[in-house]
């Protein structure tokens, strides 16, 4: 069965039409997508790994995250997708929506209505389940880790790092 999204407007307003995914988007259709920091008390983050058979990314370290499925709103999804692809139930209170922004989607000329979170949970490790489908590995990884898998090119390189690494700094005091 087919996945659907809701298609929005810049803002991540539903305008009351889907879009199904895999099909090209048009000019001016926005999807919701969330990415998922989870950082425990040790300022560590839990991050996963992509299939080396991944459409996109393949190989390369990450948070989770995805899209947004019809009638979800970007903390759903979020909490979602962090049970899906690592078995892990978050304490919505224990989040925070760090950063909203568009990017281009991937397919066809539409854009992605991206909001990041950040959840604090000491989850152990050995508690992780991961979706086979998707990832292969998990593992807890501090900021210097983050910033050498990025220059080994295997984790995804977001623009905004430096923004939240100097933020999560800020919130330990």
């Amino acid at each position: 069965m087919p996945e659907y999204w809701d298609i929005c407007d810049e803002n991540g307003v539903p305008t009351g039409r889907l879009h199904e995914k895999g099909k090209p988007m048009s000019p001016g259709e926005y999807h919701i997508a969330a990415t998922v920091w989870i950082r425990n008390r040790e300022g560590k983050f839990l991050i996963s790994r992509r299939l080396s058979t991944a459409s996109h990314d393949a190989g390369c370290w990450e948070p989770t995250g995805g899209s947004a499925l019809a009638g979800e709103d970007d903390l759903t999804a979020a909490l979602r997708e962090v049970r899906e692809e690592l078995g892990i139930t978050l304490d919505p209170s224990k989040g925070i929506r760090f950063k909203r922004y568009n990017w281009p989607h991937s397919e066809g000329n539409g854009m992605v209505h991206i909001c990041t979170w950040i959840f604090e949970s000491d989850v152990s490790i050995d508690e992780v389940v991961l979706l086979p489908t998707e990832t292969c590995d998990a593992m807890w990884a501090d900021e210097d880790t983050i910033r050498r898998l990025i220059a080994e090119g295997i984790f995804v390189p977001y623009t905004y790092l430096d923004e939240l690494f100097t933020y999560c700094r800020a919130v330990d005091g």
